[in-house]
């Protein structure tokens, strides 16, 4: 295939929807006084506390604006911070009631959007979809692992 436009490559498309989506999501949140990155952290601390240093790499964010959102959120009452009984390095997060309420708004959300994609998109394309995002993501790590190598 001769790549000559930039809608030709897998990586500006997939950036190209990714954006978009996360375009939605934003003003979505932003109608609720949240952004993107608090509603993902809404979605992904666990019932039993979550420790601060997973929330990062499951989130793609840098230290610094992981730091920034949690004392947002600790400021406005969805979350707040626990040393860990067994290991007193480590702090975990977890929601406030309110925060718990907010997570059920934001799943709302996210869980709508993502019936409507089930609803118009074929099983088969889907199971496609899926298998290729998992061979594009093995060849990123792969890619960052020679980075690393070399570094």
């Amino acid at each position: 295939m001769n790549h000559s436009r930039a809608e030709e490559y897998i990586d500006f498309n997939l950036r190209h929807a990714w954006h978009k989506i996360s375009r939605m999501y934003n003003q979505k949140a932003k109608a609720h006084g949240l952004t993107m990155s608090i509603g993902f952290i809404l979605l992904i601390v666990d019932k039993d506390g979550t420790a601060s240093t997973q929330l990062g790499p499951r989130m793609g964010m840098e230290p610094t604006s992981l730091s920034r959102t949690l004392k947002t959120m600790e400021k406005k009452g969805y979350i707040y911070r626990e040393v860990d009984k067994s290991d007193k390095r480590k702090v975990l997060i977890f929601l406030t009631p309110e925060g718990i309420e907010l997570r059920k708004r934001v799943k709302e959300v996210v869980v709508d959007f993502n019936e409507k994609l089930l609803q118009t998109i074929p099983e088969h394309k889907l199971a496609v979809f899926f298998e290729i995002m998992n061979l594009i993501d093995e060849h990123v790590e792969d890619e960052l692992k020679a980075i690393n190598f070399f570094n």
